[in-house]
Protein backbone atom coordinates (compact mmCIF):
# COMPACT_ATOMS: atom_id res chain seq x y z
CA UNK A 1 0.00 0.00 0.00
CA UNK A 2 0.90 3.97 -0.27
CA UNK A 3 2.82 4.96 2.52
CA UNK A 4 0.30 7.78 3.07
CA UNK A 5 -2.55 5.22 3.39
CA UNK A 6 -0.38 2.99 5.86
CA UNK A 7 -0.70 6.21 8.41
CA UNK A 8 -4.22 5.51 8.24
CA UNK A 9 -4.37 1.86 9.31
CA UNK A 10 -2.00 3.00 11.49
CA UNK A 11 -4.02 5.29 13.69
CA UNK A 12 -6.84 3.01 12.89
CA UNK A 13 -4.96 -0.08 14.78
CA UNK A 14 -3.85 2.54 17.31
CA UNK A 15 -7.27 3.47 18.89
CA UNK A 16 -7.59 6.78 16.87
CA UNK A 17 -11.12 7.85 17.24
CA UNK A 18 -11.19 11.13 15.48
CA UNK A 19 -9.24 12.25 12.47
CA UNK A 20 -9.43 16.36 11.89
CA UNK A 21 -7.81 17.80 8.72
CA UNK A 22 -7.02 19.73 5.55
CA UNK A 23 -5.66 17.83 2.34
CA UNK A 24 -2.14 19.10 0.89
CA UNK A 25 0.16 17.37 -1.62
CA UNK A 26 1.65 14.93 -0.68
CA UNK A 27 0.05 14.46 2.09
CA UNK A 28 -3.48 14.45 1.34
CA UNK A 29 -3.80 10.55 0.58
CA UNK A 30 -3.88 10.61 4.88
CA UNK A 31 -6.97 13.04 4.29
CA UNK A 32 -8.13 10.46 1.42
CA UNK A 33 -8.01 7.30 3.26
CA UNK A 34 -9.50 8.70 6.76
CA UNK A 35 -12.32 10.33 5.27
CA UNK A 36 -12.71 6.81 3.36
CA UNK A 37 -12.33 4.05 6.91
CA UNK A 38 -12.65 6.26 9.61
CA UNK A 39 -16.62 6.52 9.09
CA UNK A 40 -16.80 2.40 8.16
CA UNK A 41 -15.03 1.60 11.47
CA UNK A 42 -17.41 4.06 13.34
CA UNK A 43 -14.99 6.74 13.77
CA UNK A 44 -15.12 10.58 12.87
CA UNK A 45 -13.46 12.23 9.94
CA UNK A 46 -13.99 16.03 9.90
CA UNK A 47 -12.51 18.21 6.70
CA UNK A 48 -11.48 21.46 8.60
CA UNK A 49 -12.07 24.49 6.87
CA UNK A 50 -8.30 24.56 7.41
CA UNK A 51 -5.22 23.53 9.29
CA UNK A 52 -5.65 26.24 11.82
CA UNK A 53 -9.18 24.68 12.59
CA UNK A 54 -7.86 21.03 12.33
CA UNK A 55 -5.28 21.64 15.08
CA UNK A 56 -7.40 23.23 17.66
CA UNK A 57 -10.29 20.79 16.64
CA UNK A 58 -7.62 18.32 18.02
CA UNK A 59 -7.62 20.23 21.17
CA UNK A 60 -10.71 19.93 21.82
CA UNK A 61 -11.14 16.16 21.22
CA UNK A 62 -8.03 15.46 23.46
CA UNK A 63 -9.64 17.64 26.55
CA UNK A 64 -12.33 15.47 26.06
CA UNK A 65 -10.25 12.12 26.20
CA UNK A 66 -10.54 11.20 22.81
CA UNK A 67 -7.56 9.91 20.89
CA UNK A 68 -7.13 12.28 17.64
CA UNK A 69 -4.90 13.19 15.17
CA UNK A 70 -4.29 15.44 11.86
CA UNK A 71 -1.78 14.98 8.78
CA UNK A 72 -0.32 17.85 7.04
CA UNK A 73 2.99 19.43 5.14
CA UNK A 74 5.16 22.26 5.38
CA UNK A 75 2.57 25.05 4.92
CA UNK A 76 -0.48 23.79 6.85
CA UNK A 77 2.38 22.58 9.40
CA UNK A 78 3.87 26.17 9.91
CA UNK A 79 -0.49 27.21 11.02
CA UNK A 80 -0.49 24.15 13.01
CA UNK A 81 2.35 25.59 15.52
CA UNK A 82 0.30 27.80 17.80
CA UNK A 83 -2.39 24.91 18.80
CA UNK A 84 0.36 22.44 18.80
CA UNK A 85 2.21 24.87 21.52
CA UNK A 86 -1.41 24.61 23.37
CA UNK A 87 -1.51 20.83 23.41
CA UNK A 88 1.68 20.71 25.06
CA UNK A 89 0.71 24.03 27.28
CA UNK A 90 -2.12 21.60 28.36
CA UNK A 91 -0.06 17.93 28.19
CA UNK A 92 -3.00 16.36 25.85
CA UNK A 93 -1.75 13.65 23.56
CA UNK A 94 -2.70 14.07 20.05
CA UNK A 95 -0.50 12.85 16.85
CA UNK A 96 0.47 15.11 13.67
CA UNK A 97 1.77 13.43 10.76
CA UNK A 98 3.96 16.10 8.55
CA UNK A 99 4.73 14.59 4.89
CA UNK A 100 7.23 17.06 4.27
CA UNK A 101 7.83 19.00 1.33
CA UNK A 102 10.17 21.58 -0.49
CA UNK A 103 10.08 25.10 1.27
CA UNK A 104 10.05 27.65 1.85
CA UNK A 105 6.48 29.61 1.26
CA UNK A 106 4.50 27.45 -1.24
CA UNK A 107 7.78 25.73 -2.35
CA UNK A 108 6.77 22.28 -4.33
CA UNK A 109 5.63 18.86 -3.91
CA UNK A 110 9.44 17.32 -4.02
CA UNK A 111 10.43 16.12 -1.05
CA UNK A 112 13.05 17.69 1.91
CA UNK A 113 13.62 17.24 5.33
CA UNK A 114 13.63 21.17 6.01
CA UNK A 115 10.85 20.89 8.45
CA UNK A 116 13.35 19.64 10.55
CA UNK A 117 13.73 22.77 13.47
CA UNK A 118 9.97 22.75 13.89
CA UNK A 119 9.27 19.13 14.00
CA UNK A 120 11.79 18.08 16.67
CA UNK A 121 12.63 21.62 18.46
CA UNK A 122 9.13 22.83 18.89
CA UNK A 123 8.28 25.59 15.89
CA UNK A 124 5.12 27.48 18.30
CA UNK A 125 6.01 29.55 21.57
CA UNK A 126 7.05 28.18 24.93
CA UNK A 127 9.47 25.93 26.44
CA UNK A 128 7.92 22.90 25.50
CA UNK A 129 8.90 19.42 23.25
CA UNK A 130 7.05 17.27 20.78
CA UNK A 131 8.05 12.62 21.02
CA UNK A 132 8.96 13.06 16.92
CA UNK A 133 9.28 9.71 15.26
CA UNK A 134 11.22 9.63 11.64
CA UNK A 135 9.86 6.40 9.55
CA UNK A 136 11.58 5.14 6.88
CA UNK A 137 9.62 2.84 4.81
CA UNK A 138 5.79 2.05 4.53
CA UNK A 139 5.77 -0.84 7.13
CA UNK A 140 7.03 2.05 9.50
CA UNK A 141 4.45 4.69 8.23
CA UNK A 142 2.46 1.92 9.66
CA UNK A 143 4.28 1.19 12.97
CA UNK A 144 5.58 4.63 13.84
CA UNK A 145 2.26 6.17 13.87
CA UNK A 146 0.74 3.25 16.28
CA UNK A 147 4.00 4.02 18.38
CA UNK A 148 3.08 7.82 18.32
CA UNK A 149 -0.28 7.55 19.66
CA UNK A 150 1.32 5.14 22.22
CA UNK A 151 4.06 7.66 23.05
CA UNK A 152 1.53 10.61 22.90
CA UNK A 153 -0.46 8.99 25.58
CA UNK A 154 2.23 7.87 27.93
CA UNK A 155 3.83 11.17 28.09
CA UNK A 156 0.44 13.46 27.68
CA UNK A 157 2.04 14.90 25.16
CA UNK A 158 1.92 15.63 21.20
CA UNK A 159 3.64 13.19 19.13
CA UNK A 160 4.72 13.87 15.55
CA UNK A 161 5.18 11.88 12.64
CA UNK A 162 7.96 13.55 10.69
CA UNK A 163 8.08 11.76 6.80
CA UNK A 164 8.59 13.26 3.58
CA UNK A 165 7.02 13.68 0.36
CA UNK A 166 8.97 10.51 -1.18
CA UNK A 167 7.93 8.16 1.64
CA UNK A 168 4.62 9.26 1.72
CA UNK A 169 4.14 8.21 -1.65
CA UNK A 170 6.03 4.92 -2.87
CA UNK A 171 4.09 1.92 -2.17
CA UNK A 172 6.06 -0.83 -0.27
CA UNK A 173 4.75 -4.17 1.65
CA UNK A 174 2.84 -3.35 5.48
CA UNK A 175 1.92 -6.15 7.64
CA UNK A 176 -0.68 -5.69 9.81
CA UNK A 177 -0.80 -6.59 13.72
CA UNK A 178 -3.42 -9.48 14.23
CA UNK A 179 -5.41 -6.89 16.02
CA UNK A 180 -5.71 -3.05 17.18
CA UNK A 181 -4.43 -1.83 20.52
CA UNK A 182 -7.01 -1.11 23.71
CA UNK A 183 -8.17 2.24 24.16
CA UNK A 184 -6.58 4.36 26.94
CA UNK A 185 -8.45 5.35 30.03
CA UNK A 186 -8.19 8.83 30.22
CA UNK A 187 -10.89 9.83 33.00
CA UNK A 188 -8.09 10.85 35.74
CA UNK A 189 -7.51 14.10 33.72
CA UNK A 190 -10.03 14.68 30.98
CA UNK A 191 -13.42 16.82 30.93
CA UNK A 192 -15.72 13.91 29.61
CA UNK A 193 -18.54 15.82 30.73
CA UNK A 194 -19.37 13.13 33.43
CA UNK A 195 -19.72 13.35 37.35
CA UNK A 196 -16.39 11.13 38.07
CA UNK A 197 -14.52 13.83 35.50
CA UNK A 198 -16.32 16.88 36.71
CA UNK A 199 -13.22 17.71 39.05
CA UNK A 200 -11.08 18.26 35.60
CA UNK A 201 -9.61 20.95 34.22
CA UNK A 202 -8.01 21.10 30.84
CA UNK A 203 -5.78 24.57 30.85
CA UNK A 204 -2.61 25.89 29.59
CA UNK A 205 -2.80 29.06 31.69
CA UNK A 206 -1.07 30.32 35.09
CA UNK A 207 -1.57 34.01 35.78
CA UNK A 208 0.74 33.29 38.43
CA UNK A 209 4.20 33.52 37.70
CA UNK A 210 5.31 30.99 40.30
CA UNK A 211 3.28 28.21 39.26
CA UNK A 212 3.96 28.91 35.77
CA UNK A 213 7.65 28.58 36.47
CA UNK A 214 6.82 25.55 38.09
CA UNK A 215 4.57 24.05 35.46
CA UNK A 216 7.61 24.31 33.43
CA UNK A 217 9.96 22.67 35.24
CA UNK A 218 7.46 20.05 35.46
CA UNK A 219 7.43 19.84 31.72
CA UNK A 220 11.70 19.32 31.68
CA UNK A 221 11.30 16.74 34.06
CA UNK A 222 9.40 15.05 31.82
CA UNK A 223 10.91 15.59 28.72
CA UNK A 224 14.54 14.36 30.24
CA UNK A 225 12.78 10.69 31.71
CA UNK A 226 11.11 10.69 27.72
CA UNK A 227 14.66 10.05 26.76
CA UNK A 228 14.51 6.36 28.03
CA UNK A 229 11.90 5.89 24.99
CA UNK A 230 14.87 6.86 22.19
CA UNK A 231 14.90 4.73 19.23
CA UNK A 232 17.85 3.87 17.15
CA UNK A 233 19.16 2.03 14.01
CA UNK A 234 22.95 0.82 13.45
CA UNK A 235 24.08 -0.81 10.43
CA UNK A 236 27.53 -2.35 10.48
CA UNK A 237 28.46 0.26 12.77
CA UNK A 238 30.90 -2.13 14.98
CA UNK A 239 33.95 -1.98 12.96
CA UNK A 240 33.35 1.08 10.55
CA UNK A 241 36.16 4.06 10.00
CA UNK A 242 33.54 6.16 8.76
CA UNK A 243 29.51 6.68 10.15
CA UNK A 244 26.87 7.61 7.81
CA UNK A 245 24.13 9.57 9.58
CA UNK A 246 20.81 10.17 8.45
CA UNK A 247 16.91 9.90 9.33
CA UNK A 248 14.24 9.00 7.12
CA UNK A 249 14.00 8.47 3.59
CA UNK A 250 18.47 9.77 3.70
CA UNK A 251 18.46 6.52 6.05
CA UNK A 252 18.27 4.54 3.25
CA UNK A 253 20.04 6.02 0.58
CA UNK A 254 22.80 6.17 3.43
CA UNK A 255 22.37 2.40 3.73
CA UNK A 256 22.89 1.65 0.26
CA UNK A 257 25.96 3.67 0.57
CA UNK A 258 27.40 1.78 3.67
CA UNK A 259 26.78 -1.36 1.33
CA UNK A 260 28.40 -0.13 -1.99
CA UNK A 261 31.21 1.21 0.25
CA UNK A 262 31.76 -2.04 1.81
CA UNK A 263 31.81 -4.04 -1.41
CA UNK A 264 34.70 -1.35 -2.35
CA UNK A 265 36.59 -2.43 0.39
CA UNK A 266 35.80 0.71 2.61
CA UNK A 267 34.81 -0.02 6.33
CA UNK A 268 31.19 1.61 6.53
CA UNK A 269 28.56 1.72 8.66
CA UNK A 270 25.09 3.65 8.92
CA UNK A 271 23.33 5.18 12.17
CA UNK A 272 19.51 6.34 12.02
CA UNK A 273 17.56 7.75 14.69
CA UNK A 274 14.37 6.59 14.89
CA UNK A 275 13.51 8.77 16.95
CA UNK A 276 14.65 12.98 16.37
CA UNK A 277 12.91 13.57 19.86
CA UNK A 278 14.08 12.33 22.18
CA UNK A 279 17.60 11.79 20.15
CA UNK A 280 19.69 8.47 21.03
CA UNK A 281 22.59 10.20 22.15
CA UNK A 282 24.20 8.24 23.94
CA UNK A 283 23.88 5.59 21.23
CA UNK A 284 24.91 7.79 18.63
CA UNK A 285 28.12 9.05 20.64
CA UNK A 286 29.17 5.38 20.70
CA UNK A 287 28.41 4.55 16.95
CA UNK A 288 30.67 7.90 16.15
CA UNK A 289 33.40 7.85 19.27
CA UNK A 290 36.55 7.74 17.31
CA UNK A 291 35.16 7.56 13.77
CA UNK A 292 34.85 10.29 10.82
CA UNK A 293 31.21 10.91 10.17
CA UNK A 294 28.54 11.88 7.75
CA UNK A 295 25.28 13.29 7.76
CA UNK A 296 22.95 12.74 4.68
CA UNK A 297 20.31 15.31 4.80
CA UNK A 298 17.33 17.20 2.39
CA UNK A 299 17.80 20.40 3.83
CA UNK A 300 20.35 23.25 4.74
CA UNK A 301 21.97 20.96 7.13
CA UNK A 302 18.92 21.34 9.98
CA UNK A 303 20.17 17.74 10.72
CA UNK A 304 23.71 17.89 10.95
CA UNK A 305 23.77 20.73 13.48
CA UNK A 306 21.78 18.59 15.72
CA UNK A 307 24.29 15.66 15.43
CA UNK A 308 26.62 17.98 15.96
CA UNK A 309 25.19 19.45 19.15
CA UNK A 310 24.16 15.69 20.26
CA UNK A 311 27.95 14.51 19.80
CA UNK A 312 29.02 17.49 22.07
CA UNK A 313 26.85 17.27 24.83
CA UNK A 314 28.58 13.44 24.84
CA UNK A 315 31.82 14.78 25.10
CA UNK A 316 32.58 14.26 21.77
CA UNK A 317 34.28 17.57 20.67
CA UNK A 318 36.29 16.42 17.99
CA UNK A 319 33.81 13.95 16.29
CA UNK A 320 31.27 17.04 16.41
CA UNK A 321 33.71 19.10 15.12
CA UNK A 322 34.55 16.76 12.21
CA UNK A 323 31.21 15.89 11.33
CA UNK A 324 30.64 16.72 7.24
CA UNK A 325 27.66 17.09 6.06
CA UNK A 326 26.10 16.12 2.01
CA UNK A 327 22.89 17.19 1.74
CA UNK A 328 20.51 18.74 -1.02
CA UNK A 329 17.36 20.82 -0.99
CA UNK A 330 14.46 21.99 -3.44
CA UNK A 331 12.84 18.77 -3.87
CA UNK A 332 16.19 17.00 -5.63
CA UNK A 333 17.60 13.87 -3.24
CA UNK A 334 21.34 13.24 -2.63
CA UNK A 335 22.11 10.40 -4.88
CA UNK A 336 24.27 7.22 -3.29
CA UNK A 337 27.39 7.93 -5.76
CA UNK A 338 26.92 11.15 -3.51
CA UNK A 339 27.18 9.54 -0.57
CA UNK A 340 29.72 7.07 -1.58
CA UNK A 341 32.10 10.01 -3.07
CA UNK A 342 31.64 12.05 0.30
CA UNK A 343 32.53 9.16 2.50
CA UNK A 344 35.97 8.45 0.73
CA UNK A 345 36.32 12.26 0.87
CA UNK A 346 36.03 12.19 4.43
CA UNK A 347 38.18 9.39 4.94
CA UNK A 348 40.92 10.86 2.49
Amino acid sequence: MKSNEAVVAGALYAGCELYFGYPITPASEIAHGAAKWFPMLGRTFVQAECETASVNMMFGAAGAGKLCMTATSGPGFSLMQEGISYLAGAELPAVIVDVNRAGPGLGNVYPEQSDYTPAVKGGGHGNYQTFTLAPASAQEMFDLTVKAFQMATKWRTPAVVFADGLQGQMMEKVVFPERESPAPDFSGWAAQGEARTRGNLVKSIFLDAAQQARFNRHLQEKYARMAGDAMHESYLAGDAEVLLAGFGIASRIARTAVERLRKEGVKAGMFRPVTLNPFPRAAFAEAARGRKVLAIELDAGQFADDARLNLAKAGLGAEAAGLRMVNSMGGEVVSVDEAVAAAKAALA
